[in-house]
């Protein structure tokens, strides 16, 4: 198997969310969103790529920006049978294409050295708030 083999599509309309899940779920990397959910994040991110080996998901990553100056990487994920092949560099070299003139910002505490090769440069500074409860998923008030 060689990177060559691997196809990086940008449309994410023909996406088989329930095989994302699962693949995910496998591979412990699964936040807890549904195939629905999945769908409707990629669906709302500024790019996204998903990899497929054949007609398996083997790999994702999307973006979220405003259009003018600031962009977020999230969700960037290699199967872990598929790593150290260069598919996560291919991801995210297509994400950052759509991403001309702006800050990219993503937040990660694992691969740091695989992101600074992609001139990445760790920042001190950020925080975060979950507004409500996580994925939306509580009970309305009676």
């Amino acid at each position: 198997m060689s990177e060559e083999n691997i196809l990086y599509r940008m449309d994410v309309g023909p996406v088989d969310w329930a095989e994302m899940k699962a693949a995910l779920s496998t591979d412990d990397f699964d936040n807890g969103r549904t195939p629905a959910e999945l769908a409707e994040s990629f669906a709302n991110s500024y790019a996204a790529v998903v990899a497929y080996d054949g007609n398996i998901i083997v790999g994702t990553a999307r973006a979220l920006s405003d259009g003018v100056c600031n962009a977020y990487i999230v969700d960037v994920w290699t199967r872990t049978s598929h790593r150290r092949r260069g598919i996560a560099s291919r991801m995210m070299e297509l994400l950052l294409e759509q991403c001309q003139g702006q800050h990219v910002y993503l937040f990660t505490d694992d691969r740091v050295d695989f992101y600074e090769r992609l001139g990445f440069i760790p920042q001190d500074v950020g925080m975060g708030k979950v507004v409500g409860k996580w994925l939306n998923r509580y009970e309305p008030p009676t």
